[in-house]
């Protein structure tokens, strides 16, 4: 029986949120929608914030999920934080950054690696 891909997808995220909560990060918001697209996870890391975006790949045999954040998902994601920003006045002036939690494996105990700083607004 195939796994709901949407079970499957929360399991992976709460995972994600789980190790990001152990690092000490605090959760700020989670699923946040806007027209360019989703954020899954924006998360306080000391005085700033990290917008945290989980990719999920069964295996690594076509590539992980780190690589399939490409430019253009990239474009979404930062115009997603910036709508983010713009409704969230308190954290208009935080420092921010944009990391990717790849995650592989059995959805409900997943292998995640943390990449901090993946990307920037300005790339």
């Amino acid at each position: 029986m195939a796994v709901d891909r949407r079970a499957r997808g929360a399991a992976v995220e709460q995972a994600a949120l789980q190790h990001l909560l152990d690092a000490g990060l605090r959760e700020v918001a989670r699923n946040v929608h806007a027209r360019s697209g989703e954020l899954d996870l924006v998360m306080q890391d000391g005085d700033g914030l990290a917008f945290v975006e989980v990719r999920y790949r069964a295996s690594a045999q076509f590539g992980g999920g780190a690589e399939s954040v490409d430019w253009s998902k990239q474009r979404r994601l930062v115009r997603a934080a910036e709508l983010f920003l713009l409704r969230n006045k308190r954290w208009a002036q935080a420092p921010c950054r944009f990391d990717i939690v790849d995650a592989t494996g059995d959805p409900d105990a997943p292998t995640l690696t943390w990449i901090r700083d993946a990307f920037r607004a300005d790339d």
